[in-house]
Order: C-alpha cells, then structure tokens, then sequence
C-alpha cells in the first residue's frame, strides 16, 4: 500500500485494532498490544514492537504509519528552561517548552500551527493558522518534556498548560482526546487536576466544556476587563464580548464548581490606571477566582510595554484588599524566546 494512502495507526481506538486483527484472521487480543506499544510505551516505529512477531509487524507497516512528531532542535535558557521545535509528519513546525522549578516541572504545550485568533501582544497570533494538531501530536509533544524532564531534572512531569501555539477552544475535539489519552491508565495515567486548558475566552465552547463535565482546570487570558480596552488588543473580543464571557464562566462555575484563573498583563499606558484594576475586581466577583499577573515578553515592536512596579503593586494590593487571591508570575525562557506569548517558529 503506497505510504501516503495508509491510515495513521493512532486514529484507530483500541476497539477498531482488535476488529482490524480479526479481520486479518489474528487474534483481537493483539489490538490491545499494539494499542499499549503506541500510547503507554510510546513506540515511534512497528519494529519497536518486540513482542509481536516479524510477520505481524510487517503486516501492521503494510497497512498503517504511525505519524510520530521529532524534536528538530532542543534550546536550553540560562534559566534551565527548554523549548522544543517540534517537526510534524507534513514539515509543519510548532514549538513547546519545558519550565522547571523546584517541586516540579511543567510543559507547555500547542494545539494549533500558528493561531486562530489575533492577540496584539502575542507573537504567535501573527502567524498565519495552518492547521490543528491532531490528539497524538498532542501527546506525543508531551511524552516529549517527560523525557526531557526525566533525563535533564531526574523526575517525572508534573503539570501540563494548554497555553503554547493557538487556541485550544477552536481545536477542541483533538485536544479533549488527547486529554484523554494522557490522563488515561493505558496512557501517561496522569491527574486531570494537573492539568490547565488556557483560552483566550470562546464562550460557547466554555460552556460545552461544563457541558462535558472536564475534570481540567480552567485559565482564561483576560488582559482587560474593560470592553473597548480588551478590543483593541484582543480584536476578537468584538465577537465574544465580556457579557457573553462573563455570562459563560458563570455557567462553568455553576456546573463544576472549579474556581477560575484569569491570566492577565499590565501594559503601560494600556491598563495601568486604578480604573483598570477596579474593573477586574468587578469582573472577579461573580465567581471563585484568582489572578495571574504576568511579566510581560516583548515582541519586537515596542507597541507594548511592561508597566512599572509600582503599577503590579497597585494591582497586587487591590486585588488583595478585595479578597482576591493574586499570584505575580516572573516569566522563564525569555532568552530563548520560550516564554509566554514568545512563541513564533523563529527557529
């Protein structure tokens, strides 16, 4: 069977391989191994296989690929932090990165090549979207910084953040199934809890998360809770308006009772006034929530500028009077281009 007419052997469920087996007059029983090679030992080829037997194999190359991703260049920051780029099966290239501390170790992971959406601030918004990641390239970007965690800071992964290249909400199938995958026993076996979908705030996909009862923690990229503000930066924001965000995040508070976290830039000149920080706190209230100041990453263009800090302690303190719990996150891998909104394919 030519190479570009074989199916992806990782888009079949575990339930088509065994019937794939029979069909072949095997035993269904070697779907389930084959099943556990792809997914729990993460094999990147047939041959890898090595309790099945040759003539199964070769069957198994006849019919299938399996579209596995590689690292084409591994950078280290200063920092210890490491971003990968990743080479998909078609050439394509996106980028994901591995942030180290103490207690633990975190990937940061992409679920689009470039972006649906059109961020000012954001490096990767600016790259034309190509197309969305399939469930196993998902995964495989993980079972990536897992090895790299384990080789290079002698532990396991801990955490995954949904908040590398494109909106996961507009990929949101492939990313629930690879969700799937990694929190299941025949996958990584990793807690949901540990886990954090970042979206710039797609209302109706908000609610259908609540809808589908996720276990996954929550962050939306907020920015501004004022509307004009947050559309001039955030253009999108014309569609998806604050009511209509605010009106969703209700609901996913009511359905799941899993406290929200707002990821938020001070920009000077942009939010950096009292009345920035009182809309917020406004915003804050209907709901169980927190709020991540974060550094902010320049993108070359000097458009944006971190506020200065005595602006972050104006936040801080506010926020804190309000009983607002707030958390200010310096940024790591920004020599490398690795940190939050930096992501562009420059390598």
């Amino acid at each position: 069977m030519e190479a570009e007419k074989k199916k992806d052997i990782r888009s079949l469920t575990k339930d088509q391989l065994r019937d794939f087996f029979v069909s072949q007059g095997d035993q269904s029983f070697r779907g389930n191994q084959v099943y556990e090679w792809l997914w729990k030992k993460g094999a990147h080829t047939f041959d890898a296989m090595t309790n099945i037997s040759k003539e199964t194999r070769e069957r198994l190359e006849s019919h299938f690929v399996i579209n596995h991703i590689k690292v084409d260049q591994m950078q280290r920051s200063k920092d210890g932090t490491i971003k990968n780029a990743v080479r998909l099966h078609d050439g394509l290239v996106v980028e994901s990165v591995l942030i180290p501390t103490k207690n633990r170790t975190t990937a940061c992971v992409s679920s689009q090549v470039g972006c649906s959406l059109d961020c000012k601030f954001c490096a990767t918004a600016r790259l034309k979207r190509m197309r969305n990641l399939n469930p196993d390239e998902i995964y495989d970007q993980v079972v990536a910084i897992d090895n790299e965690s384990r080789l290079y800071f002698n532990k396991p992964l801990s955490n995954i953040v949904f908040m590398g290249m494109g909106e996961p909400l507009m990929n949101y199938n492939n990313v629930l199934k690879a969700i799937d995958k990694i929190t299941a026993a025949e996958g990584l076996g990793m807690s949901p809890k540990r886990i954090t979908l970042s979206t710039s705030g797609v209302p109706k996909m908000i609610k259908k998360m609540a809808d589908d009862g996720v276990k996954f923690k929550l962050a939306v990229s907020l920015h501004s809770a004022i509307e004009d503000i947050r559309t001039s930066i955030m253009p999108f924001n014309a569609s998806f308006s604050l009511a209509d965000l605010r009106e969703a995040l209700e609901y996913w508070y009511a359905k799941t009772k899993s406290r929200i976290t707002y990821e938020y830039v001070v920009w000077k000149g942009i939010n950096d006034t009292q009345k920035d920080v009182d809309a917020l706190v406004a915003f804050c209230r209907f709901a169980p929530s927190k709020v991540n100041l974060i550094e902010y990453n320049p993108i070359d263009d000097g458009q944006f500028q971190q506020a200065n800090a005595q602006t972050i302690a104006m936040y801080v303190e506010t926020l804190e009077r309000n009983g607002i719990i707030v958390t200010v996150r310096r940024s790591r891998g920004k020599d490398i281009d690795a940190a939050c909104g930096q992501l562009a394919n420059k390598s």
